[in-house]
């Protein structure tokens, strides 16, 4: 079913609108770390309850992504985006009021989780894959990816000086209100129903039910692999989204170098994401996500091998400053540069794979184990800081995960997967 043929609009206003989505759920999750130590502080907490509200955060929006994906692929993209936006906000305003660690967890937890899985650049790029002609799509990935991490880099110096100038509650209220633009913008991006699989020509790619999907889907063991290696991609991003401030803290860097690395993150990840979008036409996308995983591994062992030396004085162009703060922005650089490119060649694979019918199903139990990875990064950075006094142990997991990752996608076969569907991969 080629859907571009029934659309008015244009392409390059489908990607503008799908790109300021992402822009707009992106950039105030991505932010929420510059939230702990006020909420905490103002509560008596632990970095505990905090980072297990944050964990819950990226599990329920693994949780909810294949379901709200399957309710997107069967009908349209338009009432999902609308109910996960309004959750996403109704979150971030229930976290103005949260002055217990439940309310905390429902509202920054399972609303924003659940929000986001609705609501989020996921869903915005499977109706790229079911909109745009096949030709643009990689690119469209990468570009909705990139808005993703320009989200970050406005949200998080726009975090920071909201909460320094007006207070954390009224800057988790602003979040919220921009949060609901996105109710506007998802018309753009509006799919059509799918017909029922009963309804379909028997033996075509419509007459592929949900269950025959996932049976070929996990059948696969590529799929398999890249679902697998997906996990380590939310463990990395996820703890260091939320803990890499007050790990700057606790060395003895000031708030805004945290503020500002993050930052970097987004910004240079428009490029990362762009060029993994330009590169997954150009070379095999498996080797693209093993070496971003290696990379990462090794960016993060320059960032803990530079601790010892922070307060050094180093100048560089005649700009004086630290060896802290130089690592802490070369970190943000290069990892953003690693951050969300996974993306576009991880959501290529799949719809090469399995084409465009269920990809927003099959994209979302991906990025399931990329939540669960999420999950499990947020969480132990908080349990084990509480045990320990330091984020070490989690540093170094991360690195292992980066090697073994790298590992895990290079067998991966890019074509269709065998069997009776496989003309969706063409579609």
């Amino acid at each position: 079913m080629n859907n571009t043929a029934s659309r008015a609009l244009p392409a390059g206003l489908v990607i503008l609108c799908g790109c300021a989505i992402a822009m707009l759920t992106f950039g105030p999750r991505s932010a929420l770390g510059f939230f702990q130590q006020p909420i905490i502080s103002a509560n008596g907490w632990g970095r505990d309850v905090f980072s297990f509200a944050l964990a819950l955060q990226n599990l329920f929006w693994g949780i909810g992504q294949p379901f709200m994906g399957a309710i997107a692929d069967r009908f349209g993209t338009l009432r999902v985006l609308w109910v996960g936006a309004i959750m996403y906000a109704a979150g971030l305003y229930m976290m103005t009021v949260s002055t217990d660690p439940a309310t905390l967890a429902i509202s920054s937890g399972v609303l924003i989780g659940f929000g986001l899985s609705g609501s989020s650049f996921n869903l915005v790029l499977a109706a790229f894959s079911k909109i745009l002609p096949p030709e643009k799509r990689s690119m469209a990935f990468g570009m909705g990816t990139a808005a993703g991490s320009f989200g970050q880099f406005l949200y998080s110096p726009l975090g920071v000086g909201l909460i320094r100038d007006y207070g954390w509650q009224n800057a988790l209220l602003i979040f919220a209100g921009l949060t609901l633009l996105v109710l506007p913008l998802a018309l753009a991006v509006a799919t059509p129903p799918n017909k029922k699989a009963s309804e379909a020509p028997l033996n075509s790619a419509e007459s592929q039910s949900v269950m025959q999907a996932l049976v070929q889907a996990f059948g696969h063991r590529s799929y398999v692999l890249l679902v697998i290696g997906f996990f380590t991609c939310g463990f990395q991003l996820a703890f260091i989204t939320v803990h890499l401030p007050s790990y700057f803290k606790d060395v003895g860097m000031p708030p805004e170098v945290g503020g500002w690395t993050l930052a970097l993150v987004g910004i240079f990840n428009i490029v990362g994401s762009l060029s993994a979008g330009w590169l997954g036409n150009r070379m095999p996308k498996r080797w693209i996500l093993a070496i971003i995983y290696f990379a990462r591994s090794i960016v993060t062992i320059g960032l803990l091998m530079s601790i010892p030396y922070i307060a050094q004085p180093v100048s560089v162009f005649g700009w004086q400053t630290t060896v802290g703060v130089l690592s802490a922005l070369a970190f943000g650089a290069f990892t953003g540069l690693l951050w969300l490119s996974t993306v576009p060649p991880t959501a290529s694979l799949v719809s090469l794979m399995f084409g465009p019918r269920y990809m927003a199903m099959l994209y979302g139990f991906a990025f399931f184990s990329h939540q669960v990875g999420g999950f499990l990064g947020v969480y132990l950075g908080g349990i084990l800081f509480e045990k320990t006094g330091s984020y070490d142990v989690v540093w170094w997991l991360s690195v292992g995960l980066g090697v073994a990752s790298a590992l895990i996608n290079l067998p991966i076969i890019e074509k269709a997967a065998p069997g009776r569907w496989q003309v969706q991969a063409a579609t």
